[in-house]
């Protein structure tokens, strides 16, 4: 839903409220939607996948990334996604293992679903929970192709890294671990390249961070502000 959330952010401020997301969609119908009830399905499905409610720091954080930096929104979009969807989260493994230029196997992403979701989806359901899963890593840029997908590797941006080093201090991540956390593996990024990111987002004022070798001083006030 890459394209459907940067046309609703595109339509509201960035102090926006949640009403007001919410009106764009149904009442403005920003998304373009044919009818009523799609336009609240879009609204629906947006707000499990990216929240848009600025009462809550972890959607401010992810807005005001993505209103700086505008190369970087695929990756912040996929990062918030797979912490928003465990069917997505699932999927998430069998693509970030993959060498770069090998084929996109399906049927390991199958096998994921399946554990996490048991015998909840008969084939049918699961079969489009993997199309619309593809689409979304090929959207971020981890996958290339249309029947065919290889893996790519992505490059992390100073925002989603940002975002990593975020949710990593939120799911008890700590000191130079931060850099090595799961959430910069969604990047592709090495400890190297995050720490690299991290001071620039420091220089840019996003975070306060000091490192002396392998102590890491992370403070997140100053990103996360007022709601």
């Amino acid at each position: 839903m890459l394209g459907d959330l940067a046309a609703v952010l595109s339509a509201t401020r960035d102090d926006a409220h949640r009403r007001d997301y919410v009106a764009a969609i149904t009442e403005s119908n920003c998304l373009g939607k044919p009818t009523g009830s799609t336009r609240r399905l879009s609204a629906q499905r947006l707000s499990e996948l990216y929240i848009l409610d600025p009462s809550l720091p972890l959607y401010r954080v992810f807005r005001r990334l993505w209103d700086q930096d505008a190369a970087g929104r695929p990756l912040l979009a996929i990062v918030l996604a797979v912490a928003r969807d465990p069917l997505l989260a699932a999927t998430a493994e069998p693509v970030l293992s993959l060498p770069v230029g090998a084929e996109y196997q399906r049927e390991a992403s199958r096998q994921a679903l399946r554990r996490v979701a048991g015998e909840r989806f008969n084939s049918s359901i699961l079969d489009k929970v993997l199309r619309n899963t593809a689409s979304s890593w090929t959207q971020s840029g981890h996958l290339q192709g249309r029947t065919f997908k290889k893996r790519c590797a992505v490059k992390a941006t100073v925002g989603s890294a940002v975002l990593a080093l975020y949710l990593g201090y939120l799911t008890g991540f700590r000191g130079s671990d931060l850099f090595v956390s799961g959430w910069f593996r969604l990047l592709d990024c090495t400890p190297s390249r995050a720490r690299e990111l991290a001071l620039e987002a420091k220089r840019l004022g996003l975070i306060d961070l000091r490192i002396a070798g392998d102590v890491v001083d992370l403070k997140l006030d100053r990103l996360v502000g007022q709601g």
